[in-house]
Order: structure tokens, then sequence, then C-alpha cells
């Protein structure tokens, strides 16, 4: 290829790469819907966007390619949030999942493909895995109960990493039980501590530029993303792809090693991360041909209607049984295994190596893979939603706000909230003023709430909706940045008084509640003077000198009043008003707190 084409090929790979996601996210739908197709399509359609005339070896580049995603998921895995029911219901999903997937793969594959049985291995262990990145905008596009989505969430948090070593393992074997003289058990395992040594190494340095030399954000981060490389990199040299081993191993030992300090947030690592997702996506759906796809079609949609109505059923009826997860629980979590960018990762950086080494049917597994994830993450983004419906485990539409502080004034909000019937909880900092909400009755959030709300790997979940009260306006400002990539709704803050001072409020954005008129100072003033919140129904007519500050639809969803807008009132509708001080003129409208 001349200098111009590689130049434009390169230049069109990215811009497809990000084009496909931003044009996902405005459809609401998984990158990988429209990251395919457009790599399938534009591989059959040009020359220069083929990775393999781009770059003269295309697999190292995928296998470090992947040691970034692997540690990135490694990062999120994080076993202390894993408890209780949901615990073993995700424990079986995984150990269960694997074994009854890889099983039923290998048999499928060996009656529908002609390929060895050694191919057929190793495409059932491909297929074990799912991943956040596919079930977490599947389950946003949805919007199913907070514990199925807890649980398939935790699921492909931690089958991504588990599967790769899986993976990797089994690769070892195949490629090792191909030399002249036989397999060797001490060069496989040899290879092993290849990838555990480099794992350790990886994290002495990380511990080193993070805890002893307190790098921030963006030298944090390069660091991170230096180290993963460099040693994924060097495993490598020394045995092919030990360094996803490596990179995994890094990453579930920061998430998991006792009081070591990650950076909260690591949005240039995220944006490295989703980029590098959608190069590697558009460059390997490129290199599957409709010449390589043609022959594995009809077979890869039976392999699909089998995983899909067989065997992923089987999995969740296996996992949940003895549970106290529910008949509809159980029935969704079953309809829901989408694969993504682990398989096919790793069968681009399996399948040349395999097809090197003259095995039967190798050069079928990357078209076999390519098939499964387009036609699993098809049939559960176009059904997953009315399924989830009919069988009643689609969250309601009602809101659950979180309110954060513990003023008087805020637990009475938080008290004419549940009034009108929301279910409410709260947060608070300070050990008198949590005491304060539990002798209110209100639900009592656990935990520290920006480390929480700061994870990358985590949500505030349930949460819909968040209003920030606290007393500190600064607080208020940085949190509402913060939160709102972690709640799925919106966020409000209290608004500082006119004229304050403050470094961060005066100048964040975000929905500011009530207007510039009941600031957090006169608001908490007029209650203190006697001022109540009242709760009636929206067909009332307000009284006089009450203001009106929420209203609550007939459906459950809350709509505040902000500097930006009011609220329109529809039959059915109730509001949330605050009524004047006793001294005002409509004392007599003003009631106790409702409880």
């Amino acid at each position: 290829m001349s200098e111009e084409q590689i130049l434009l090929g390169i230049g069109l790979t990215v811009v497809l790469a990000v084009g496909s996601q931003i044009l996902a996210s405005r459809l609401r739908v998984p990158a990988l819907i429209v990251l395919l197709p457009v790599g399938f399509t534009a591989g059959a359609l040009t020359d220069v966007i083929h990775p393999d005339q781009l770059v003269p070896d295309f697999g190292p580049l995928v296998s470090l390619a992947v040691a970034v995603i692997l540690y990135d998921a490694g990062l999120g895995l994080d076993l202390r949030h894993l408890r209780g029911e949901t615990r073993r219901v995700v424990e079986r999903l995984i150990v269960l999942g694997v074994f009854i997937t890889w099983g039923a793969c290998l048999g499928l594959v060996t009656a529908l493909f002609d390929v060895s049985l050694t191919v057929a291995v190793m495409v059932g262990v491909i297929l074990v895995v799912s991943g956040p990145t596919v079930v977490g905008p599947l389950l946003d596009h949805v919007g199913p109960t907070d514990r199925v989505r807890r649980i398939l969430i935790w699921e492909g948090s931690l089958i991504d990493p588990l599967g790769g070593i899986l993976g990797a393992v089994v690769f070892h074997i195949i490629v090792r039980s191909q030399e002249k003289q036989g397999f060797r058990f001490g060069t496989f395992t040899g290879s092993m501590a290849v990838g555990l040594a480099g794992g350790v190494v990886g994290v002495a340095l990380l511990w080193l530029a993070l805890r002893r030399l307190r790098l921030g954000e963006t030298l944090g981060t390069l660091a991170q993303l230096a180290t993963v490389v460099a040693v994924s990199a060097g495993c490598d040299m020394i045995f092919d792809d030990t360094g996803l081993i490596a990179a995994i191993v890094i990453g579930m030992a920061l998430a998991n090693l006792p009081g070591f300090d990650m950076p909260a947030r690591r949005p240039f690592f995220e944006t490295v991360v989703e980029l590098v997702i959608g190069l590697l996506f558009i460059s390997i759906s490129a290199t599957v041909t409709p010449k390589a796809v043609t022959p594995v079609l009809l077979p890869s949609l039976a392999l699909v209607a089998a995983l899909v109505l067989v065997v992923r059923p089987l999995v969740a009826v296996c996992a949940a049984a003895g549970s106290d997860v529910g008949s509809g629980e159980r029935r969704f979590i079953g309809w829901m295994a989408p694969r993504g960018i682990v398989a096919a990762s790793t069968a681009s950086t399996f399948a040349a190596t395999l097809v090197d080494q003259g095995l039967h049917g190798a050069d079928k597994i990357l078209p076999i893979t390519f098939l499964v994830i387009v036609g699993t993450v098809l049939v559960y983004a176009l059904t997953a939603r009315p399924v989830a419906a009919r069988l009643g485990v689609v969250r309601s539409a009602r809101t659950r706000p979180l309110l954060v502080g513990g003023a008087p004034w805020a637990i009475d909000v938080a008290r004419s909230l549940r009034t009108a019937g929301l279910d409410v909880l709260m947060w608070a900092g300070l050990p008198r003023e949590r005491d304060r909400i539990t002798a209110a009755g209100i639900d009592l959030a656990t935990g520290e709430l920006l480390a929480t709300a700061t994870d990358p790997g985590a949500g505030l979940e349930g949460v819909t909706a968040v209003l920030l009260l606290t007393e500190n306006d600064d607080f208020n400002a940085l949190a509402s940045v913060i939160v709102q990539d972690r709640v799925e709704g919106p966020v409000y803050r209290i608004g500082p008084p006119p004229g304050g001072g403050g470094v961060v409020a005066p100048y964040t954005g975000g929905g500011v509640l009530f207007g510039p008129g009941l600031a957090r100072d006169s608001l908490a003033a007029r209650h203190e003077r006697g001022g109540r919140f009242v709760v009636r129904p929206a067909a009332e007519p307000v009284p006089p000198g009450h203001e009106t500050l929420f209203v609550v639809r007939a459906d459950g969803r809350l709509e505040p009043v902000t500097g930006a807008q009011g609220v329109e009132r529809a039959v059915g509708d109730t509001l949330v008003l605050l009524g004047p001080a006793p001294h005002g003129p409509a004392e007599h409208s003003a009631g106790a707190p409702p409880d």
C-alpha cells in the first residue's frame, strides 16, 4: 500500500470507530450493533481499511489492546461489593455457566461445523464470556429491577477477565500440545508463571507510581497505561499471549489490594479504552470477509439459536435453583447473555496462531465468533425489553430519589416526598445528621457517597434521581458533576445564596432547585421560622403564600421546580409545597411536617 492509502485507512478506521459509537449512543443501543456491521461493510467495500495491510503484523497490537481492556475490566472486579444471595447466584452463573456453555458449544460446534475437536474446544472457551461493555447498555435500555441488573452486571464484570484467563490457558495448552515433542507440562506452567510474575511486577510498579510518588490524575493514568502495555509486551516477548494474564492479574490485584489508593475517576483512561474497543471491532470485523462468512452462516445461526433458547436458560435455572430469585427474574437472566469485545478479541488473537499451527478448521474460528456476537447482540437488543415487560421485571417508572444532606429542612423534604408516595433514600456524612435521619424513619444509605459515585465500575443502584441538599455549596456543586455519570436519572442541587462566595458553586452548571428566590439560606431560614412542607393533590388550588417545590406525577415520576423552568401540573399529580412562616399572610395553611 502507498503512504496515502495507509493514511486514508488509518483515518477512516478512527472515524468509523468514533462515528459508530456516537451513533450508537444517539440510538441508545450497544455500540457493537453499529460497530460490527460498519466494520464488516467497510472491509467488504474497500481494501484500505484492512488491518493486515495497514500494519505488517496486526496480532501483537491486538494482544496489547486486549490487555488494556482486560486490565480495565479487572479494576472493576472488587469482590467486596458482592454479598448475600446475589453473590451465590452470580457465583453459580459463572462456575456452572462456564462449564455448561463450554460443554454445549463443544458438542454443537463439533456437530455443526467441519472442524477438529481442538478447534471446537477453542471456540467453546471463546464463547463462554459475556461482558459489561455489552450487557450494561442493554440493561440501560431495558431498565430491569435492581436485583436482576445487579446479578447480570456482576456476572458480566467477572466472566470477562476470568474467561480471558481460561481462554489463554486453553490456548497455551493447544499450542504447546502441537509441538513435535508433544505438550510439555513444564513449558505450560512456565508460561503461566511468566504471566503471574508479570502481574506482580506491574502491581509493584503501579504501587510505586500511585502510592509512593502520588502521581496525579493525568500522570497516574499515563503510568497505568504505560505499565500495562510494557509489562504485557515484555511477557509476550517471553511466551506468546502471557501478557493477557499479566494484565488481568494487575487489574484484579489493584482492585482488591487493601489500602490501595486508586484514582477515583479515570476519564482519560476510560476514553482510551472506549477508543480501543471501537478500533478493535472495526478492524477485526473488517478482516471477516463475505467469502469466509458464507460457508458458516447457516450453522452459526443454528448455534446462536441453541445458545439463546437452550443453553443460557439451562444455566439460569441451575444457577437460581434453591435461591429466592423469582420465576420472572430467573427467566430474564436466562434471556441475557450477549457476546462482546473479549470474545472478538481473543478469537482474532488466537485464530491466526492456530491457523499457522495447521489445525483443521482454525480459519473458521473468527467468522463463527463474529456471527455469534452479531446474532446474540441483535436477538437480545430487539427482544430484551418486551421480554422483561412480559415477565414483570421492568423497574417501575416511579422515581427513587436520594437526598444528600442531614439538615432539619432536608429531612422534612424527604418526609414530604415519602408522603407523596416515593421510596426515599437519604445520605449524610456527619454522625449527628445520620442519627437525625434514622430517628425520622427515613432509609439511610450506607458507605461513602463519593467513593461509590466515583468508582468507575459502580453505580448508585436503584437511585433514579439525586437531590444535593447539604449546607456546603461547593460540595453540592462538585458532587453534581461527579455523580451525574453514575446515576440513572437527573441530579439537582440546592442553589447557593445570591452573591455568596465559594470556590466552585457560583460557576458550576447543572439543575438548581427552586430558583434564586429559594436558595439554601433563605429556604433554611424560612423553615427555621416555622415554614413547613405541605403535600396536597394538584386538583386543589395552591393556598396563598405557598410555593410549589415538586410535582409527583400520577405514575410516580418526580419533577422538581428549577431555576430554569417551572412544572405544569395535571389531574392526578401530587404537589409538595413550602408554606409561609407563621407570621406570614397565610399562617393557617402551614402544618406540621408531614409523616
